[in-house]
């Protein structure tokens, strides 16, 4: 099965973006401590203050001039509105307003005065808009008030100031032009009568230019402007609600969460998606398995109905069916990456019961021999036989020797499973002759071996049999495994000469369930221990080895066991 492994890059943007949101949404509880966070500063800042109240006035800015109605008259000659906005909200201005706020009983100080004040300029004009924001709509009215008249007093202080400043400038220029004038009148006659007319001429018209510059200052209309809008008492608070500030809380801590997210995401180490998980592993994804209330606590899915869960077996054994690779060798190494190997022990158990119903002749070999527990989790189902491949000589001997059992699947057929048991030393039990043969039986026309390991990083049992088995499942949780413990895997299966066939994820598990499997395989260790102790002191349990009948009267031997037919072979010695 060879599929093309397209990366992330070749992608399409949409489809990136949409894949990097799920991926965020995995993380639900930083997002709602995000917009927990939010919404609770959202209501502190609306219980916790007082209401204001502004109250705004409008003053239009315009500049002294001779005759407003000439034409070619500007109001704005001269104004530059960013300095008048600085002078708006100056000291000068707050000083003055104090005191016009004192003489009303107003003890306001110039500093806490211009503190509730905000003045701006609405753009492309020569307004200025005095803004004031205090707890009482009455005072801000008032102080508004104050602020825009006190500004406008300033102003026209300023422009009288100008004016006197220039008159003053001009009659002392004046004066001694005067003077002269009088010098030269006295000495009016003589022969150099007409010099001294011709110069006195001369400062009758510099005083004349004077008195005329004068008289056009004192004329200047000096209103500093005019108050467009007076300060009217607010009838509402301004601000935001709290409706407003919850809603605007949501949204900020949204944003917070999300950002958490995001970080949290940067640095997780798990699978991000079924994408990266491809990549990582190097094989394609085989299925999903879907999450069952009722299957808690059993073990084959299969037999039990028409479940979605048995559906996915069904459809991830048909998948590796047409598998070329699969088909050359029919032998399918089952594991997953670390810790707790339940998982992969149900996927074996299925996938068994699966080929099972297609008509093969299915081998299970559980090869976990430090924790078995694949025999006690099938319970009834499975009853002892005598294995094929047993010489003269090994029936009393130790795994896999009598392990051999028979498992009934309702409806379905029945497979084999050799039941591990715990060793001495677990990887010469591995690379035994015995365990050789059995494993050699999936060459055989119509045979498929299923082989159960350990966990493939936690031991090297899985790498001892890769070489004789070649196809590998790896069945594990996205949420759980480690994008760098994919890599390693593939890595390790290359290196001894086999092949990742895909993968198969199966649903976390909460914590509840993952104690109570932790628990089951610390009774099935106790349970091992006491029944080894027993067997050494002669009260063992029955010869596994022993032949039984079915309750249809047929015999263990799974080649009478009649199955579905399929179009993927039929099994030996069946027409």
């Amino acid at each position: 099965m060879t599929h093309p492994i397209r990366t992330l890059e070749e992608q399409d943007e949409p489809a990136l973006l949409r894949d990097q949101f799920r991926q965020l949404l995995r993380y639900r509880t930083l997002l709602a401590l995000g917009v927990a966070v939010g919404l609770l500063g959202g209501g502190f800042l609306a219980l916790s203050g007082d209401d204001t109240y502004t109250a705004t006035g409008e003053v239009q800015v315009r500049s002294a001039t001779a005759d407003p109605f000439a034409t070619g008259a500007s109001a704005d000659k001269g104004i530059n509105i960013g300095s008048e906005r600085q002078t708006a909200v100056s000291d000068t201005v707050g000083t003055l307003a104090a005191r016009s706020l004192a003489a009303k009983g107003d003890k306001a100080d110039a500093r806490a005065l211009l503190r509730g004040l905000q003045v701006t300029n609405p753009p492309n004009t020569l307004t200025l808009r005095f803004a004031y924001t205090t707890t009482d709509p009455v005072l801000a009215k008032v102080r508004a008030d104050a602020l825009a008249d006190a500004y406008l007093a300033i102003r026209r202080q300023r422009t009288e100031g100008s004016i006197d400043n220039m008159v003053s400038g001009y009659r002392a220029q004046m004066r001694p032009l005067v003077e002269q004038r009088d010098q030269l009148a006295e000495q009016a006659g003589g022969s150099a009568a007409d010099d001294t007319e011709s110069a006195r001429a001369n400062l009758v018209v510099a005083i004349s230019e004077l008195n005329r510059k004068i008289v056009e200052l004192k004329a200047l209309d000096t209103t500093p402007g005019y108050l467009n809008k007076e300060p009217v008492v607010p009838t509402t608070p301004t601000g935001a609600g709290l409706p407003l500030l919850l809603g605007l809380g949501g949204v900020v801590g949204l944003a917070l969460g999300m950002l958490l997210s995001w970080v949290r995401l940067v640095f997780d180490p798990a699978v991000r998606s079924t994408r990266e998980l491809v990549r990582s592993l190097g094989a394609p994804l085989l299925g999903t398995l879907p999450r069952e209330r009722g299957s808690a606590g059993t073990l084959l899915a299969i037999g039990r109905g028409g479940s979605r869960l048995a559906e996915e077996y069904r459809a991830v054994a048909f998948r590796l069916a047409y598998d070329p690779a699969f088909a050359r060798a029919r032998r399918l190494l089952v594991t997953a990456p670390r810790g707790d190997n339940a998982a992969a022990a149900a996927a074996a158990a299925n996938l068994a019961a699966a080929f099972a119903e297609m008509g093969r002749d299915v081998l299970l070999v559980e090869a976990d021999l430090r924790t078995p527990s694949l025999a006690p989790r099938l319970g009834s189902v499975a009853r002892a036989a005598k294995p094929r491949w047993t010489a003269p000589g090994e029936e009393d001997g130790g795994w896999p020797a009598g392990s051999r059992s028979n498992v009934d699947v309702p409806g379905s057929g029945a497979f084999t499973l050799v039941a591990g048991q715990p060793v001495d030393n677990v990887p010469r039990a591995l690379t035994s002759a015995p365990v050789g043969r059995i494993l050699s039986e999936g060459d055989r026309p119509g045979a498929v071996v299923i082989v159960l390991a350990p966990p493939v990083l936690s031991y090297a049992d899985a790498v001892a049999l890769v070489d004789r088995v070649e196809g590998v499942m790896v069945v594990c949780d996205p949420r759980e495994v480690h994008r760098s413990d994919l890599e390693r895997i593939r890595e390790i299966i290359g290196a001894s000469g086999g092949t990742v066939l895909g993968a198969l994820l199966h649903p976390a598990r909460g914590r509840r369930a993952r104690k109570d499997a932790r628990e089951e395989a610390r009774r099935d260790e106790r349970d091992d221990g006491r029944k080894k102790s027993g067997r050494r002191r002669g009260t063992g349990a029955p010869d596994p080895a022993s032949g039984h009948t079915r309750r249809d009267g047929t015999s263990g031997d799974p080649t009478e066991t009649l199955g579905l037919r399929s179009p993927f072979g039929t099994p030996a010695g069946r027409p």
